[in-house]
C-alpha cells in the first residue's frame, strides 16, 4: 500500500526527510478497525517526531495520527462499528501513523465522522479536539456549563488546539475567553471562533490584561512557547489559579507557582491509548460529542489550508509551514 514516512530523522529541508513508500498493509488486532484513510491533518507532534525520533534501522516510520476514513474490516472482538462506516479519530502514538492508505486503530478511540463536513474538514478535528476537551474539562476541571465569572487565558489561540479550545469553551462553558495572537489575521481568527478578547503574546501580557479590565485570570492554557511566557502567565494568574500546558518547555521553575498556590497540569491526549487506561473509551465518546456539536452548527472545522493529496511532497510543505510558526488552524490533505 502507499504510505509516507522516513528512514532517518532529518531536517524538513532534506530530500529524504519524508519519502513516498510502498509497504505491506496492516492486519487488525482483536479490538481494531482496519480503516481506508481518506484524509489526514498534520500536527506539531508529527514535525517533532520526524526531526528527533529515528526509526529502527532499515525500517520506515510512518507518521500521522488524525484521520477520516471508511471501515474496511473489524477485529474479532470489535463490535462498535460496521464495515462501510465513515469514522474519524486521532490514533495512538504507540502505533504506525495514518499517512498510509490503510491503518488500524482501537475502536474505543473512534467515532463516526461529522456528516456535515467533507473528509479534509473532519480530519482537522480529532487530535486537537481531544487535547482541548481533556485540557478544559479533565485538567482545568471546568464544569460543563460552568465557569461564569471566571476568565481563561489561551496562549496561542490561533493554533490547532487553541482554535478548537476557544470554541469548546465558548459553547460549553460560561468562561470569559482571552486568547493571544500576534498578527491581524490570527487575531481575527480567534475572534471569529468565539474569543471575547484577543491580546498580543509578542507584548507584555499583564499590562494588556489590565487594559481589557482583567487584573488577573483564573486559569491559563499555555499551548506554545511556555518557556517564553511562563513568568508572565504566573504573574497573570490569580492566587490558587490553574495552569495547563501541552508543549515541551526545556525547563520550568515550578517553585514560582508556590507563592500563589498555583496548580500545574500537563495534557497529552495519547495517554489514554498509550496506557489503555480504564477510561480509554472516553475519547470515542467525546469525539462523538464533538461530531454532534459540528453537525448542530455550534462548532466549525479548524481546517485552514488544503495541501492536496497525501504524498511526501505535500506533507513536507505542511511540516515546513508548521515549523515556521506561521500556521493558523489545521493543515489537511486528502486522497492518495
Amino acid at each position: 500500500m502507499k504510505a509516507v514516512g522516513y528512514f532517518e530523522a532529518l531536517p524538513i529541508s532534506h530530500d529524504n526527510a519524508l519519502i513516498d513508500l510502498d509497504i505491506p498493509p496492516p492486519a487488525p488486532g482483536p479490538r481494531d478497525l482496519l480503516v481506508r484513510v481518506l484524509a489526514v491533518s498534520v500536527n506539531p507532534v508529527d514535525t517533532k517526531l520526524r526531526a528527533a525520533s529515528p526509526p529502527a534501522p532499515g525500517q520506515p516510520k510512518v507518521l500521522g495520527w488524525d484521520a477520516v476514513g471508511v471501515v474496511e474490516a473489524t477485529g474479532s472482538d470489535a463490535s462498535r462499528f460496521r464495515i462501510g462506516d465513515r469514522v474519524f479519530y486521532a490514533g495512538s502514538i504507540a502505533r504506525g501513523g495514518t499517512n498510509a492508505e490503510l491503518h488500524t486503530v482501537d475502536e474505543r478511540i473512534v467515532a463516526l465522522a461529522p456528516h456535515s463536513l467533507q473528509n479534509g474538514e473532519a480530519a482537522a478535528l480529532p487530535l486537537t479536539s481531544i487535547t482541548a476537551w481533556e485540557l478544559l474539562f479533565d485538567r482545568l476541571q471546568v464544569p460543563r456549563g460552568g465557569g461564569q465569572g471566571q476568565a481563561l487565558l489561551v496562549i496561542g489561540g490561533a493554533g490547532g488546539v487553541g482554535s478548537i479550545l476557544i470554541q469548546l469553551a465558548r459553547q460549553l462553558t460560561g468562561l470569559t475567553i482571552i486568547a493571544t495572537a500576534s498578527r491581524e489575521e490570527t487575531r481575527q481568527w480567534c475572534l471569529d471562533l468565539g474569543a471575547h478578547h484577543v491580546i498580543d503574546h509578542a507584548q507584555p501580557l499583564p499590562a494588556q490584561l489590565r487594559e481589557i479590565g482583567h487584573e488577573q485570570v483564573d486559569m491559563a492554557a499555555s499551548l506554545t512557547q511556555t518557556d517564553l511566557h511562563f513568568d508572565a502567565v504566573v504573574e497573570s494568574l490569580k492566587p490558587q489559579g490553574r495552569l495547563a500546558l501541552i508543549d515541551d518547555p526545556k525547563g520550568l521553575d515550578v517553585g514560582k507557582l508556590k507563592r500563589k498556590s498555583l496548580s500545574l497540569h500537563w495534557e497529552l491526549m495519547f495517554t489514554r491509548s498509550l496506557f489503555e487506561t480504564p477510561d480509554m473509551a472516553q475519547q470515542g465518546v467525546l469525539l462523538a460529542e464533538v461530531a454532534a456539536l459540528v453537525d448542530a452548527g455550534r462548532i466549525r472545522t479548524t481546517a485552514s489550508a488544503d495541501f492536496g493529496t497525501i504524498n511526501a511532497r505535500n506533507l513536507k510543505r505542511a511540516h515546513a509551514l508548521i515549523e515556521s510558526g506561521q500556521a493558523r488552524g489545521k493543515l489537511v490533505l486528502a486522497g492518495f
